[in-house]
């Protein structure tokens, strides 16, 4: 009894650190290219106050992409000692209110409603579920340790678990925001369905992402790199 007490104080203590010590305020900017020619300026910020946290990811096209208006992405919600729990997701594309799609995040009644063009539809929340603009933030609070990382992700439309493995750590990237060393993780679901993603992660910086590269069905790439960053 008096080791699984022990035992329990120093997880609690672990979780408590790891959360103490990432930061409360990030900012980041990439360029976005799209078949190795640039389109579009990414800007994304975290913001932690007390245990309420607020995300905001926001790309803006240059060029003819400019046309189609800043695509937005925004998530809401509280830090606890399991990392972040979302509340609510929502994301904007122009003044095209057809393309909007939100979820809210209902964790005492165990239920995920998530809306779009198409209606809206309620599920049974998934445990420990992230949308797509909370979850590389997961791994700032929760370094992937093991060699796949299975994660819940809610992209306002459906919910589905993706997992990622690892395929090189140490890698050293010297881009426009400085040199990084990264963990490299790729796709690893089986079915292989739907884009196809990798993450270079800044191991000295909080394991945020500096590289992402999407894979498309239909042979679109895209690449977004990092070329600054803030983290305090």
């Amino acid at each position: 009894m008096k080791f699984a007490v022990t035992l329990a104080f120093f997880l609690l203590f672990f979780i408590a650190e790891s959360l103490f010590a990432a930061p409360k305020n990030v900012v980041l900017t990439y360029q976005a290219t799209r078949n190795g020619k640039p389109f579009a300026n990414v800007t994304e910020t975290f913001k932690q106050t007390g245990d309420q946290y607020a995300i905001e990811s926001v790309t803006e096209g240059v060029g003819l992409a400019a046309l189609f208006g800043k695509r937005i992405l925004r998530s809401q919600g509280i830090v606890t000692s399991e990392g972040l729990q979302p509340k609510h997701f929502e994301q904007h594309q122009g003044d095209n209110e057809k393309k909007a799609i939100s979820a809210d995040f209902d964790w005492v009644g165990n239920q995920l409603s998530m809306k779009s063009k198409t209606g809206v539809i309620t599920e049974p929340l998934v445990k420990g579920l992230q949308d797509v603009s909370s979850f590389p933030y997961q791994w700032m609070l929760f370094p992937p340790k093991d060699e796949v990382v299975n994660l819940p992700i809610t992209t306002g439309k459906k919910q589905r678990v993706y997992s990622y493995r690892t395929v090189e750590r140490d890698v050293t990237l010297k881009l426009e925001a400085g040199q990084f060393q990264t963990l490299h993780l790729i796709n690893a679901n089986e079915n292989g369905a739907g884009s196809e993603k990798e993450f270079w992660l800044a191991i000295e910086h909080y394991y945020l992402p500096i590289r992402i590269i999407i894979r498309e069905e239909n042979g679109t790439t895209i690449e977004q790199t990092l070329t600054s960053i803030n983290a305090e």
